[in-house]
């Protein structure tokens, strides 16, 4: 296999990942809901809008920095949370960790995290975010922001649209959650798929930490398993928080706090009327709801609807730098990726994410220079053009 210098974007990144990954795990990363319409929407809402650039202009010395939440980051690109990264690279949350401060940039652990929260902090040169599922219970979950709080992470991320886990139909062929249960004869299925990926195999063997979900500590037993967690009952697979779970939350996490999973400005609104104090546009990767527009077509409406009350942040489908900056030229504060640094992660560990935030940065620099805009500041929607089947509030004067 090549080294991570080698790649050249993001695609091809995606195919190293599926080169190293067995297939179950690979399409448990790569996979969306149901007919997976949602997933290519996201990518598919880019390609339909346009750049206008200014010609002849001196840009001179491009920021590309944003201030998030009274954090000056370098790029406008942030690490999303992605559950069990360590699945995919011993390496998991703690490589994401160190290459968001080597791109000076913010880190989400997840509840579903390999690593532990004070582990990942006492390692982080940039604020780092904690996001939230209610996994175990209130207690359990008292006790995890409590743990965040302590240890000094800047903010808050709560998921709200998990109330079921989408019909992931590769998982479902591949039995992902049988080869990441307890039970031993389930898992012998897939020996030769996995005998195929040796290096992976090894990785996960003897990683030490394997399996541990830190960030969930049931009492008197230690931290839940990845196994555990697998096992659950169907009646049990859901991480509800509804909106009236905020002021339970509000009691233990002081913070900031931000919502991910808005797709609506009526959701937009409610977030502003709760007070929290950012909102996340996602459909979670087209990987729940299928058949709900792709994130960059809710974007407008959502910041619409917002104002310059709160930021409006967006993640999904995000391959690029030129997605990047659409989404910031419709009202994005910054962004999220999940599965592009993932990708990375899989293929070539910490190297991989590095080389992921090169190319971005690349891409942002090298298309700011040819739109004509020397700052992130600068971007608005006169520099996009949007297709005829988007709302006409859209299109430039």
């Amino acid at each position: 296999m090549p080294s991570a210098g080698r790649m050249i974007n993001v695609a091809d990144m995606r195919e190293a990942a599926r080169c190293r990954l067995p297939k179950a795990v690979f399409d448990y990363l790569d996979g969306g809901a149901d007919d997976e319409i949602t997933m290519r929407d996201n990518s598919n809402a880019f390609a339909e809008l346009r750049f206008r650039p200014r010609s002849g202009v001196d840009t001179g010395q491009l920021d590309m920095s944003v201030d998030v939440l009274g954090n000056k980051i370098e790029l406008p690109v942030m690490l999303g949370p992605v559950g069990y990264s360590r699945l995919f690279h011993p390496r998991g949350e703690l490589a994401g960790t160190l290459a968001a401060g080597r791109a000076g940039t913010i880190f989400c652990v997840p509840t579903l995290s390999g690593y532990g929260l004070e582990e990942l902090k006492t390692k982080s040169t940039q604020p780092l975010w904690y996001q939230l599922y209610p996994i175990g219970g209130r207690k359990i979950v008292e006790a995890a922001l409590a743990r965040a709080a302590a240890a000094g992470y800047a903010a808050l991320l709560v998921t709200i649209d998990t109330a079921k886990s989408g019909n992931r139909e590769r998982d479902l062929r591949n039995g992902v959650s049988a080869l990441m249960g307890s039970s031993v004869v389930r898992k012998v299925r897939y020996v030769p798929n996995l005998m195929a990926h040796p290096k992976w195999v090894a990785g996960f063997l003897l990683d030490r930490g394997n399996g541990k979900l830190d960030n969930i500590m049931i009492p008197g037993q230690g931290p839940m398993t990845l196994a555990q967690l697998s096992d659950l009952p169907d009646e049990m697979d859901h991480w509800i928080i509804t909106w009236e779970d905020l002021e339970w939350i509000r009691k233990i996490w002081k913070g900031p706090i931000v919502i991910k999973g808005i797709q609506t400005d009526d959701d937009a609104r409610r977030a502003v009327n709760e007070g929290v104090q950012g909102i996340v546009v996602s459909n979670h990767g087209g990987r729940q709801l299928d058949s709900v527009a792709g994130s960059l077509r809710v974007l407008p409406s959502v910041v619409s609807a917002v104002g310059d009350q709160i930021p409006v942040f967006m993640d999904s489908g995000i391959r690029r730098g030129g997605d990047v900056i659409k989404a910031l030229c419709l009202g994005a504060k910054a962004v999220f990726i999940g599965r592009a640094y993932i990708y990375g992660l899989s293929a070539f560990g910490d190297a991989g994410i590095d080389r992921v935030m090169e190319i971005l940065k690349a891409d942002i620099s090298r298309n700011m220079l040819l739109l004509g805009a020397k700052s992130i500041k600068d971007l608005n929607a006169s520099f996009v053009e949007c297709s005829p089947s988007w709302p006409k509030s859209l299109m430039a004067d």
